[in-house]
């Protein structure tokens, strides 16, 4: 199946124009024509069945036939990751995390990122396509970047985690996960979390956890906590 994206189709209509750029793609890329059928996702749990009844480069319209919406999981899997030196690993992280099924990321700049200014509106491309691509219909909530601190003070709710590579006790991350809760992960740049910074995390109750015996990369440890969670609740 292949499936759209456009945030403006809701169960109220009965047609829906595409814009410009996306009717140009379907028609002239994808070669629809009218009478073909779209599915077609709005990323908040409505999947879209549509028939094409007008096929032009510069407007393409279809008739929405049916709709199943699709109840979001029971568990709900928040991601704040500092941004890697290198933008591809981070861009990597974002699409695979979206494959596997995270709900929520923030960015956040920490005091040993090398990265601090971010540029979220080629993020949102890619997680718009790896939903597309993995057959969601819940698309994640990308959150604009912020510092640590700044993120200490939202004060999350649910099961909340540090991994960082201090040689301290730590809980394995998969004797922490219960089915059907809520996450906060907090995963370090490059150069790990300041001691400052993981001090101030236990103050506020997150739970320093370990992700396995071996050093991780940023991106990597994000994956792997991300997965944890979801494989956990799928037992």
């Amino acid at each position: 199946m292949q499936l759209f994206y456009t945030p403006e189709i809701n169960e109220q209509l009965k047609t829906f124009s595409f814009d410009k750029e996306e009717s140009k793609h379907i028609v002239k890329v994808l070669r629809k024509h009218e009478g073909d059928i779209l599915k077609v996702t709005n990323g908040l749990g409505y999947l879209f069945t549509t028939e094409i009844i007008l096929a032009t480069d510069k407007k393409c319209t279809v008739q929405i036939t049916d709709s199943i919406f699709y109840q979001p999981n029971d568990f709900y899997i928040h991601m704040a990751v500092a941004p890697t030196k290198m933008n591809d690993r981070y861009e990597w992280f974002l699409e695979k995390a979206t494959e596997i099924g995270v709900n929520e990321i923030t960015p956040i700049i920490c005091d040993h990122s090398e990265r601090k200014v971010i540029k979220t509106e080629r993020f949102d491309k890619i997680i718009q396509s790896a939903m597309k691509q993995s057959l969601q219909f819940h698309l994640p909530k990308l959150n604009e970047p912020i510092t640590f601190k700044q993120f200490l003070a939202q004060k999350q709710q649910g099961n909340l985690c540090i991994a960082h590579c201090e040689e301290t006790q730590k809980t394995l991350l998969k004797n922490v996960i219960q089915p059907n809760e809520r996450y906060t992960i907090l995963i370090g740049p490059e150069g790990d979390f300041s001691e400052k910074e993981i001090q101030n995390a236990l103050e506020l109750n997150y739970q320093p956890v370990s992700l396995g015996n071996t050093r991780l990369r940023t991106e990597t440890a994000a994956i792997v906590a991300c997965h944890s969670i979801v494989y956990a609740n799928e037992q």
